[in-house]
């Protein structure tokens, strides 16, 4: 359904690139409003980007006081907020995890994990209050299956399904929905992160044969966020190419 977010509004946080300005795209052509939160906008292109956001934030998920401080703006600019996307990630470096820098390890559980944690602590009371709320986590599959040399991504991709399933629970009779989605190697700028042999070792173990699009990514999490997602709470959704059918 083209315009089945009508009327509702989501924030997006690591909106301004990547798989989150996918997302951001996606459920605003299906007629929400859309805010978008990031570390910095220099290089937003409303042109580029193919909408343009109800709102642009500067908000470190990594701060709680940020966070509340920038939901509080969020509310007050557009209302309540009817869709939370918690996508703001990054990779880490690829090392084995015997060699891992300590301080990388904690920047990746911090804004991975902990980042996710602040926010869905801060936007949760009023979902509860209203009895309405969907909640999109963006994990991966290295949550799911491990994948060498990133350990501290996937330990928080792990750690984030767990939370997701726990949160879930707690809100199953309070209607509000909070799901996953774990995509496999996703094509986006991070990529520059990545050295060539990882990105050639992880694509090979899709079936289909490519990495995911962040249209692929985006669409999935538009229907988990819409009202045609009736029944399903504390689930990952896999978007995998068929490399993982559990």
């Amino acid at each position: 359904m083209e315009n089945n977010l009508s009327g509702q509004t989501a924030i997006v946080t690591g909106g301004a690139r990547g798989i989150g300005l996918g997302i951001g795209r996606e459920l605003a052509h299906r007629g929400c409003r859309v805010a978008l939160w990031d570390l910095s906008f220099d290089s937003f292109d409303p042109a580029a980007a193919g909408f343009t956001p109800a709102l642009l934030q500067k908000v470190d998920v990594t701060d709680l006081a940020a966070v509340q401080s920038g939901y509080a703006e969020s509310v007050k600019s557009l209302g309540q907020i009817d869709i939370f996307i918690n996508n703001a990630g990054i990779n880490g470096p690829v090392i084995d995890s015997w060699e891992y820098p300590e301080e990388a390890w904690n920047k990746v559980l911090q804004v991975n994990l902990t980042g996710v944690f602040y926010c869905t602590k801060t936007v949760v009371p009023d979902m509860r209050a209203r009895k309405s709320g969907r909640i999109v986590n963006i994990a991966s599959m290295a949550g799911k299956n491990g994948v060498p040399g990133i350990c501290a991504y996937a330990a928080a991709k792990g750690g984030l399904i767990a939370f997701t399933k726990t949160v879930a629970r707690e809100l199953a009779g309070s209607n509000v929905f909070v799901n996953a989605v774990a995509p496999a190697l996703t094509e986006t700028e991070l990529f520059a992160q990545m050295t060539p042999e990882h990105i050639k070792a992880m694509t090979a173990k899709i079936p289909m044969g490519r990495a995911v699009k962040i249209e692929d990514v985006a669409r999935m999490v538009a229907w988990i966020a819409s009202p045609e997602c009736s029944f399903t709470t504390g689930f990952t959704f896999d978007v995998s190419g068929g490399r993982a059918v559990y």
